[in-house]
């Protein structure tokens, strides 16, 4: 297994490498309801809640981006919001499980108080419980930083991911750090995170959404990253790679999926035509890995895939 980055590759040069090998698979859309209309998409994967399988997922009107976070579960093969569950004013969830507690978080946006439809700024903001229902708050990131996510390490650590503000007209990049304890995680110790190095051009950029503690120790990071073409056309792929956290040495950034691969469906704009952004993966033990991503910030679908983490164990 490689295990340093030597040089970023473009999102073009990804796409190229992916395409040699695309699967010959088909990615199927979920189907909401209860929601007024409105759409679900940059979703969790389901994870446990008082015995059953919920999903978080960002709700909003088509045009707007005041979003709201709602949990869902599944009945006769639709999600519909779950009764009596909480609903944050936020974007983009992601639910991971700490020393067998659940931690849940979102961005959270602030706009301009005469005008609903522009973003002044943004900030990652955390919550932990032992059920969706007891969900209560506990940390937030700095102002603009997306991307940020744990890792249960074991030993008494937790690992964390951040994405710091650009530097050297960087667009964006990837941090890791490590704390001992929840209480830990502060704006101070995710502002200075050391940055991973050489994963991404300087007019390209990407984050991590969701963790996975692999069988040898490494950490599975699931992600995106995205490009933009002349017109401010978005282009945003799923991808993975592995961070050993003793060595901090870390593999280069594959793509999993494109959205030619899935369904077509509506955009939010038409900027946003070829957009998925990862939002996590069921690993399964025949191989395979069912990956839940939003797609053109308009739908969340689903695709079962190789197990992109499986070489990362070898």
């Amino acid at each position: 297994m490689q295990t340093s980055v030597l040089q970023a590759k473009s999102c073009a040069e990804l796409f190229e490498e992916f395409k040699k090998e695309r699967p010959d698979v088909r990615g199927e859309k979920l189907v909401f309801t209860g929601v007024g209309g409105r759409d679900v998409y940059n979703i969790t994967a389901p994870f446990q809640d008082d015995g059953e399988w919920v999903i978080a997922g960002r709700v909003e009107r088509r045009d707007s981006e005041r979003s709201q976070v709602m949990f869902f579960v599944e009945r006769h093969g639709q999600w519909q919001p779950r009764p009596n569950a909480p609903v944050f004013a936020l974007q983009d969830p992601f639910v991971t499980f700490i020393r067998g507690e659940l931690v849940f978080g979102g961005v959270e946006v602030y706009f301009d108080s005469s005008d609903e439809h522009y973003v002044t700024s943004w900030r990652t903001v955390f919550y932990r419980g032992p059920r969706v229902n007891e969900l209560e708050p506990f940390a937030k990131g700095p102002l603009t930083m997306k991307d940020i996510r744990l890792a249960e390490i074991g030993d008494g650590r937790i690992g964390v991911f951040t994405r710091p503000m650009p530097v050297d007209d960087a667009r964006a990049m990837i941090g890791y750090t490590e704390i001992g304890k929840l209480e830990e995680l502060t704006e101070q110790v995710l502002e200075t995170a050391p940055v991973l190095p050489d994963q991404f051009l300087k007019v390209e950029w990407g984050g991590a959404n969701e963790t996975h503690r692999l069988a040898n120790g490494w950490i599975g990071v699931l992600g995106h990253i995205a490009c933009m073409e002349e017109g401010n056309i978005r282009h945003y792929y799923p991808m993975t790679f592995a961070l050993h956290p003793d060595t901090r040495k870390y593999t280069p950034i594959k793509l999993i999926a494109s959205r030619d691969i899935f369904p077509d469906g509506p955009a939010k704009r038409a900027d946003l035509e070829d957009v998925l952004f990862s939002g996590g993966l069921h690993r399964h033990e025949d191989g395979t890995a069912t990956l839940y991503t939003g797609v053109n910030d308009a739908e969340a679908h689903r695709i079962v895939i190789e197990d992109p983490f499986l070489e990362y164990e070898q």
